[in-house]
């Protein structure tokens, strides 16, 4: 791949409390890495062509660490309902359809082709029980260019007739996709119970070894209302909290990633857990708000050392955009310390730090615009009035708020520009 020099106003997180921000600098790419930013450019490269952006931003691409890849066709629907109800009236239904793969296949390519047009560039991602709509899926993300993690959903109880998986025939299944995409370097398989009231001791301990035989990580639900975690503890009256199930069935002894969304009610055992295991909460504005009836105590969990990352989670999210989700992570936290006295509310710049750079350990080498990183970005109007002079920060929150798909003038995944439609095309071909 050449090499490409581009201009523009660079913007991207050195830290959860501190924006990077060079006007009119320069990055310059070789073979899809960043070799090197600029204030101004060096003479060297005085006679290299320059792709000028002009006043627009150039930020790192996004990353959407959760969210339900067959719930994209139901989004926007049934978010007047709480958990159990949305999952019964709505969800475990429509995920029963994947049995289809036509169905599938045509689901999967329009969400792939939003991941794209939304800049989501790096992901994690639950399936269903279907193992060949769940290798469908992953075919697709590699050929997408996507990176991701994603598996086959795991539950033996607890679930509607139609969609619920024999014990063993689960794990079969699971450890047969383990084992034919093992290898493969841009989407990795991720051990992925749906949550512990629908999993067995006997599926949860399968699930343990399976982690441990193939040094895998895992993702899941954890803590996401008080009843599914009061539930959870009914269930298996050995455990002290929700968060104990995984660690005590050894679901997190592999090295790969632990992803654990929503933890909205968290027990100092579910702290530890997150710490000990280096784990990452996931906070899920928008699902938060329509169907789970709380708000992460993000800022608690941040002082305390845990990792915080960014999803979607499409469909009890209603968007698939993670820069709206950074917008609504700050306006929730305003209610949350409104109504909490000992919750400090978040600025804009923490929540697009989650987005970005703290998922830089699950997807290597990306989520900042640094000397060494893969170049997956994204080319954003500046939305400011030419009226009314404003820091280019306010440009990226004025992109969050009231931005969308139409103002990301360009894309780059690896150095490469991308055209979502192509992709889109390509991949039904297929």
């Amino acid at each position: 791949m050449a090499q490409q020099i581009y201009k523009g106003n660079l913007l991207s997180s050195l830290s959860y409390d501190e924006l990077k921000i060079i006007e009119n600098g320069y990055i310059v790419v070789k073979d899809g890495i960043i070799s090197d930013v600029y204030e101004k450019l060096p003479a060297e490269y005085n006679n290299e062509k320059i792709t000028d952006y002009g006043d627009r931003l150039i930020i790192p691409a996004f990353s959407d660490l959760h969210m339900h890849a067959p719930q994209f066709a139901q989004r926007g629907i049934g978010m007047d309902r709480l958990l159990m109800d949305w999952l019964n009236d709505y969800t475990f239904p429509q995920e029963a359809n994947f049995k289809d793969l036509a169905y599938a296949s045509k689901i999967y390519a329009r969400l792939i082709r939003e991941f794209l047009r939304h800049g989501s560039f790096h992901l994690s991602l639950f399936t269903t029980i279907h193992y060949e709509a769940c290798d469908l899926l992953f075919k697709m993300l590699e050929d997408s260019g996507l990176y991701a993690y994603t598996g086959l959903v795991n539950m033996d109880m607890n679930s509607p007739d139609y969609y619920v998986d024999d014990t063993n025939v689960s794990l079969e299944k699971t450890e047969r996709f383990i084992v034919e995409h093992q290898y493969s370097q841009r989407v990795r398989p991720i051990l992925t119970p749906r949550f512990a009231p629908t999993c067995s001791a006997k599926l949860m301990k399968g699930l343990g070894e399976l982690a441990l035989k193939y040094d895998l990580g895992v993702q899941t639900h954890l803590v996401e209302s008080k009843a599914e975690a009061a539930w959870a503890k009914e269930l298996y009256p050995d455990c002290a909290s929700d968060g104990e199930i995984y660690e005590k069935y050894g679901l997190l002894q592999g090295s790969g990633p632990k992803i654990f969304a929503h933890v909205i009610f968290p027990t100092p055992t579910e702290e530890r857990i997150l710490k000990q295991y280096d784990g990452y909460a996931v906070h899920c504005p928008d699902a938060t708000s329509n169907i789970i009836a709380g708000i992460m105590p993000l800022s608690k969990l941040h002082d305390n050392g845990i990792n915080i990352t960014i999803g979607s989670d499409v469909g009890g999210g209603h968007f698939l955009a993670i820069y709206r989700q950074i917008a609504r992570a700050a306006q929730i936290s305003k209610m949350k310390e409104f109504y909490e006295e000992d919750y400090s509310k978040i600025e804009l710049k923490n929540a697009f730090y989650m987005a970005t750079a703290a998922s830089e350990k699950i997807f290597p080498h990306s989520g900042k615009l640094e000397k060494g990183y893969r170049f997956d970005a994204l080319v954003i109007e500046n939305m400011l009035d030419k009226e009314y002079e404003r820091p280019i920060a306010d440009a990226l929150e004025r992109f969050c708020y009231i931005g969308d798909d139409r103002n990301i003038f360009a894309r780059f995944i690896d150095g490469r520009l991308i055209d979502p439609d192509a992709v889109y095309e390509m991949i039904c071909k297929k």
